[in-house]
């Protein structure tokens, strides 16, 4: 007898009827969420749908959004892209923090400083435009440039928001 789970594998993975039932969905609604991308189980050498648990708390996630705060499909699929470029960039985030303290870790050693970043802006203020004639060319100098780093959080409306929302606007 078959629990669904794949032998040996260090990632648990399950046919999509045991998959289904863990979620508590049907296994075709699972075959239409693969197909608008909003879950993307592995696949077999025969095309057969491998969902691992991962899949199945997002299963379980896309559940709660459309049947307890009311989202529908494009507005959970929206959500779901938004979730996973804002994780991906915060390790970007964390990464480019990293090096800045590496940087400044040198520059207080009084090393001489090399930004690896390829996306890092070297300005000099005191340098002049190269377009304006008399001007010099822009200088190596790295200095701080500030920068925004404020983010937009989404959260899922709680039972005390509805009720609230539905006392204020007579529903």
């Amino acid at each position: 007898m078959s629990t669904g789970k794949a032998q040996g594998s260090g990632t648990a993975v399950y046919v999509i009827s045991v998959a289904a039932e863990l979620s508590g969905m049907h296994a075709q609604t699972l075959r239409t969420y693969d197909r608008m991308g909003l879950v993307s189980p592995a696949r077999t050498r025969g095309g057969g749908r491998r969902y691992s648990d991962r899949d199945i708390e997002l299963l379980r996630k896309i559940q709660a959004l459309s049947q307890d705060d009311g989202v529908n499909l494009a507005g959970i699929k929206s959500i779901i892209e938004l979730t996973e470029e804002r994780d991906q960039l915060e390790a970007e985030r964390d990464a480019l923090a990293e090096e800045v303290r590496v940087l400044r870790d040198q520059l207080a050693a009084g090393q001489r400083v090399g930004v690896q970043n390829p996306h890092a802006q070297v300005q000099n203020p005191h340098a002049q435009s190269p377009h304006t004639p008399g001007r010099s060319q822009r200088s190596s100098e790295l200095v701080h440039v500030p920068r925004s780093t404020s983010v937009v959080m989404w959260s899922p409306r709680t039972a005390r928001d509805r009720k609230r929302n539905r006392r204020n606007h007579g529903g």
